[in-house]
């Protein structure tokens, strides 16, 4: 009985009936458990990573899938990462395939931050919020890039609502003290406590999505020092374990905090010091709409590119 010792590899030995480059080659949502190192967070995450190498050679069957999946799920063994870990894999990755005539990689993590949150008011209460976050990384033509994304949760009272549901309001009271010449606080106590929801304004959960440059000496990604800064420059980000005081407490903010989608784009824009070439994507769910309102800040745009 003839043994055959050697499993055949038609990638190396058949022909390639189409013989054309192709652009970017490799895997999509490969699970990881990946130790991510952000302070104040959960320092393993789940993330998916896809990973790719470009194919210029058309004579090229096809890549070593292998050979990057098992450089990928090393990242899983290490200390947390870092963009110089990063910068290392994507070398690596061109290098397995230097027989491929790969010159170029790229990979994009995808996971979500868990960290502890307090509540506005009562001590000693929180809960768990989860931020998504993308790290997208590449080294192409021997320049390496990583641009780190976060999506925060927020919610936006509209102030056009607000300024109707206010004159709804005045109206009412007009209606019941413009005869009077002399009104007593506790008749106008009363009256607010039954008429000053006569109207209110729609708000909706809102998300802000911003993406930043991140240098590749950097010792992290300062994923939640930046949803830090967006959290603040929004002022209502969802809440976790709440109380009454607590609820009333985020019914305030939102007052003080009233915004269009144009008002929320540019907010996060202007905290963003810091940060090179950040790029914002502001989205309200809208109540009043079946549709949503967006808007976009770009330094690119007015001529700042990278």
């Amino acid at each position: 009985m003839n043994m055959l010792t050697e499993l055949p590899d038609v990638s190396s030995s058949d022909l390639v009936p189409i013989q054309s480059p192709l652009a970017w080659v490799g895997m999509e949502s490969i699970d990881l458990p990946l130790p991510i190192g952000e302070p104040g967070a959960c320092g393993e995450v789940h993330a998916t990573v896809d990973a790719q190498v470009d194919l210029p050679s058309g004579d090229v069957k096809g890549i070593h899938m292998s050979r990057l999946y098992n450089l990928v799920d090393a990242l899983a063994d290490g200390d947390a990462i870092t963009p110089r870990h990063l910068q290392s894999l994507l070398q690596k990755m061109v290098e397995s395939h230097s027989d491929c005539g790969s010159g170029n990689a790229r990979m994009r993590i995808a996971f979500e931050l868990l960290v502890r949150r307090p509540a506005l008011v009562t001590e000693g209460l929180s809960g768990w919020k989860s931020y998504p976050a993308v790290i997208e990384a590449s080294f192409i033509a021997g320049v390496f890039r990583c641009h780190v994304q976060v999506c925060v949760v927020y919610s936006s009272t509209c102030p056009c609502s607000a300024a109707l549901s206010r004159r709804l309001v005045q109206e009412g009271f007009l209606e019941a003290f413009g005869q009077k010449e002399t009104v007593s606080p506790s008749d106008v106590a009363a009256w607010i406590d039954e008429n000053a929801s006569l109207a209110t304004p729609h708000s909706q959960r809102s998300e802000a999505r911003v993406t930043v440059h991140t240098d590749q000496s950097a010792s992290g990604f300062g994923m939640l020092a930046l949803i830090d800064q967006i959290e603040e420059a929004v002022g209502t980000p969802v809440q976790t374990a709440v109380k009454r005081a607590d609820e009333q407490a985020f019914a305030a903010l939102n007052r003080q905090n009233l915004m269009f989608v144009e008002d929320a784009a540019r907010r996060i824009e202007a905290a963003m010091v810091g940060y090179r070439n950040p790029r914002t994507y502001v989205r309200h769910v809208e109540s009043l709409h079946p549709h949503d309102a967006v808007a976009w800040a770009d330094q690119r745009v007015r001529g700042h590119i990278e």
